[in-house]
């Protein structure tokens, strides 16, 4: 039973951010040109910082791969960060260049900094910054990328959408410039699609395995996401059984739908609709007008730590949670129709349709 997961590590002014992948089969082509226009398309969006003028994120990959194709080992993927010769004795891990350059002791509301200062016992809260920092989602996007490869070979595709920042349908870029000359942050709501899934990813026979459940989970956990819904979720309370669930009928044999309320997804199982997932970004909490907060260190009132920032990263937000969903698909795919290789697949796929 074939299992796509993985594991990342690196700190956001670190010297790379590093991800290795277990379970992709061998046989399956990897496309680093592709890769790379994923990062490129998550630094892009109107409203990001300076980070991304430093940062040209590319990839390396260092294992599991030949000659373009998959071996079937596990695959590592490395992203060097370009500011890290800013910031080498700062970040060096080495206990003789203990310094307290950077460090900063105000907690910065709405961030990882206070309960990760509580749970962990830092007093330099640099300790915290550089890990719960959105910067690792730079490597879950080239992780997600590999899954977007595993899923094209079965012509099964993803795409990302603004619906909505700071309370605007349509003039982005004015409510962004507002924000930025306030010295404030917007946050957004975006959508993401999946189209030509197979029936039957996911699984109602334990909550764990309920591909609803597992694709909430992953798109909350990416930084300042504060809510997910799958298909029409966020209003289903408002209206009735008849007006939400999606009737069924036939038509030259084949089972259809005039409606996808549901967003592609029942009792936990794609049903052969477009796969739809939304979510709301909260307002990035590093602010040039700063919060009030408390200096844990000298336990009085301050205004809050400023770290460079971006003034709106929905756009960014919308294609990491794009990749991260990506990952989840490619496990499911591959615990459906796995095998050791691409061809092995591709034949229990087509045995199945």
């Amino acid at each position: 039973m074939q299992k796509f997961r993985f594991l990342t590590a690196g700190e956001s002014h670190g010297k790379a951010l590093t991800a290795i992948i277990e379970g992709v089969p061998a046989g399956f082509s990897i496309d680093e040109v592709f890769i790379n226009n994923e990062l490129k398309r998550r630094q892009g969006g109107y409203g990001r910082g300076g980070r991304m003028k430093i940062e040209t994120d590319t990839v390396e990959i260092t294992s599991g791969v030949r000659f373009g194709k998959t071996l079937g080992s596990p695959i590592t993927l490395v992203i060097k960060n370009k500011d890290f010769e800013n910031w080498q004795k700062i970040m060096s891990s080495a206990a003789i260049d203990e310094c307290s350059d950077k460090s900063f002791t105000t907690c910065r509301p709405g961030h990882a900094d206070y309960a990760g200062a509580i749970k962990y016992g830092h007093k330099d809260l640099r300790n915290i910054l550089e890990r719960s920092s959105a910067r690792k989602t730079a490597i879950e996007v080239a992780v997600g990328a590999v899954a977007k490869l595993i899923l094209k070979e079965f012509g099964i595709e993803g795409s990302s959408k603004i619906l909505e920042i700071g309370g605007q349908e349509n003039d982005f870029e004015g409510a962004i410039d507002r924000a930025r000359e306030e010295g404030v942050t917007l946050g957004g709501r975006f959508e993401v699609i999946y189209k030509n899934l197979p029936v039957g990813l996911g699984s109602y026979v334990h909550y764990d395995r309920k591909l609803d459940g597992k694709i909430a989970q992953i798109v909350m956990s990416i930084p300042a996401v504060k809510s997910v819904s799958i298909g029409d979720g966020d209003i289903a309370h408002q209206v009735t059984g008849r007006e939400f669930h999606d009737e069924m009928f036939l038509e030259n044999g084949e089972i259809m739908r005039k409606t996808n309320h549901a967003g592609g997804l029942e009792g936990g199982m794609t049903n052969g609709e477009d796969l739809i997932v939304r979510a709301n970004m909260k307002p990035i909490p590093t602010m040039r007008s700063p919060l009030n907060t408390v200096d844990l260190a000298a336990m009085t009132e301050t205004s809050a730590h400023f770290e460079r920032s971006d003034v709106c990263a929905v756009e960014a937000c919308a294609v990491v949670a794009e990749n991260r969903i990506a990952c989840a698909l490619a496990d499911e795919f591959l615990l459906k129709f796995g095998g050791d290789s691409l061809d092995e697949i591709r034949h229990q796929f087509n045995f199945a349709l």
